[in-house]
C-alpha cells in the first residue's frame, strides 16, 4: 500500500503514540505503591535523558528523510528505515522479555517504563505535529 510521503509522518505519529501511551499505562499502572519525590525524579530523569538522546533525535532524522521523499506515493512502512526497525523490535523483544522473567523488580517497571513511556508518547505528539506541519505547508503550495 502506497501513501503521500506526509501520511508517513502521521503513521509514525499513531505507531509512537501507540507503543508511548501503552508503555506509560503500564508504568503508571505500577506506581502507585512506589509513589516518592525520589522515583519521581528518576521517572523524569529517564524521560529527559531518553528524549533528549534518542527519541527527539529520531523524530527530527526521519521526519528530515520523509520530507526529502520525492512527491510520489511511497510504501507505507517507509515511515522508518531498516535500523530503526530493529531497535522497535530489540526494545519490544527486551520489555517484554524483562517482564515476563520477572527479573526487573516492579519499582523498576514503574519507575523506567513512566519515563520511557512519556518520552515514546511525546515522539509521537511531535511526529503529529510535523505532520500538520508538512500537510500545512503543502495546501499553502498549492494555493500559490
Amino acid at each position: 500500500m502506497k501513501v503521500k510521503k506526509n501520511t508517513l509522518l502521521l503513521i509514525a505519529c499513531l505507531v509512537w503514540g501507540a507503543a508511548g501511551f501503552n508503555i506509560l499505562r503500564i508504568g503508571l499502572l505500577a506506581y502507585p505503591a512506589y509513589l516518592s519525590v525520589l522515583n519521581l525524579a528518576l521517572s523524569a530523569l529517564v524521560f529527559a535523558v531518553f528524549q533528549r538522546f534518542i527519541f527527539g533525535r529520531l523524530v527530527k532524522k526521519h521526519t528530515a528523510r520523509i520530507s526529502a521523499y520525492p512527491d510520489i506515493p511511497q510504501f507505507f512502512l517507509r515511515f522508518f528505515d531498516g535500523k530503526s526497525f530493529a531497535i522497535m523490535a530489540f526494545m519490544m523483544a527486551g520489555g517484554i522479555g524483562l517482564r515476563a522473567s520477572g527479573a526487573a523488580p516492579e519499582v523498576f517497571i514503574a519507575v523506567f517504563y513512566s519515563g520511557l513511556g512519556a518520552a515514546l508518547l511525546l515522539a509521537g505528539l511531535l511526529f503529529g505535529r510535523n505532520y500538520t506541519q508538512a500537510v500545512r505547508s503543502s495546501l499553502c503550495k498549492e494555493d500559490l
